[in-house]
């Protein structure tokens, strides 16, 4: 049951391993994002390969990539296009931006301004563009990848809940083993080879490969248990003394097709609380907002899921 989506996991494991050292823990999330067409929010401090891991990833799903580096003067107009008079034509014409693209990747996406990150909410939710009166589509699998740095604070801008609510999950990098950083040291720290990194050669997934997959996963049972287990940790967050704000009905449906995409990953037919567990801390932290009393107290949101899913009974 569900090889392709083990054949899409093992192709991403392969292709990202021989680039990204130490990716092995963000594929599967990964193939959630892909086979859902969810967006991915990777979060890390500066230099451990978050950029790295998005090109390489927008290079394993070929189509159109585009990249967009989050600066405070980065206005709407330049993600999304502007309309130009042509001489030849004697007409206004649209020139599309970055965001008219299979893969983007928004670099440091808490650096660009309120207006921006706005610009972005239509496109990651509806898969179009308003602009001036005109509804433009994007393509079908637009997928958003977008990095930042959570504690880097000078002349940022923190994501709102509405537009965190519409990363499908977040993938938190932390400081790689020692063996892994030697390996790093070792492959890229030639004055000539250095780079190589950035330009490594990777084999592009067949077109097919995601499409079977989303039907392999389709086919996975949910119980009517589990799926009243998942808006029980729903219902849990938005009643607990440290959070302000719980899991939206969004974030239920991402968590319901998170765990339905890694019950395929493991070659199972049906969901179990497990799986669920499993997922919840990379689809829920994000979409959870602390009470400040809880934040001075050093609580992560990451632990306040765990919390949730030790004190939510499991159905049997």
């Amino acid at each position: 049951m569900s090889s392709k989506v083990q054949q899409l996991q093992a192709t991403l494991a392969h292709e990202l391993g021989g680039v990204v050292i130490g990716a092995e823990a963000a594929v599967p999330s990964l193939v959630i994002a892909l086979v859902s067409r969810g967006h991915v929010l990777v979060q890390g401090v500066p230099g451990l390969g978050k950029t790295l891991l998005a090109k390489t990833l927008a290079r394993t799903l070929g189509g159109d990539f585009k990249r967009i580096q989050g600066t405070a003067d980065l206005m709407p107009s330049d993600i999304i296009g502007v309309h130009v008079f042509d001489e030849a034509s004697r007409n206004f014409v649209f020139r599309p931006g970055p965001l008219f693209a299979d893969v983007v990747l928004v670099d440091e996406i808490n650096r660009a301004g309120p207006k921006t990150q706005s610009a972005l909410l239509e496109a990651m939710e509806e898969r179009q563009v308003s602009l001036e009166r005109a509804v433009l589509p994007l393509p079908p699998d637009f997928l958003v990848l977008a990095t930042q740095n959570p504690r880097e604070f000078e002349g940022t801008y923190p994501l709102p809940e509405s537009q965190l609510d519409r990363f499908m999950l977040r993938i938190d990098i932390d400081y790689p083993p020692r063996a892994a950083e030697a390996e790093v040291l070792a492959r890229y720290g030639g004055l000539v080879t250095g780079s190589a990194a950035a330009g490594a050669q990777v084999a592009r997934l067949g077109g097919a490969l995601p499409e079977e997959a989303r039907a392999d996963a389709e086919g996975v049972h949910v119980a009517e248990a589990l799926g009243g287990y998942i808006l029980d940790l729903a219902h849990a967050s938005r009643r607990h003394p440290r959070l302000t704000l719980g899991l939206s009905t969004r974030g239920a449906l991402a968590l319901h097709k998170a765990a339905r995409i890694t019950a395929a990953m493991r070659g199972a037919e049906f969901v179990t609380p497990d799986d669920v567990k499993e997922v919840a801390p990379a689809v829920m932290a994000h979409r959870l907002v602390l009470t400040p009393e809880a934040a001075l107290e050093g609580v992560s949101d990451v632990d306040l899921v765990r919390a949730l899913l030790a004190e939510t009974p499991v159905p049997r």
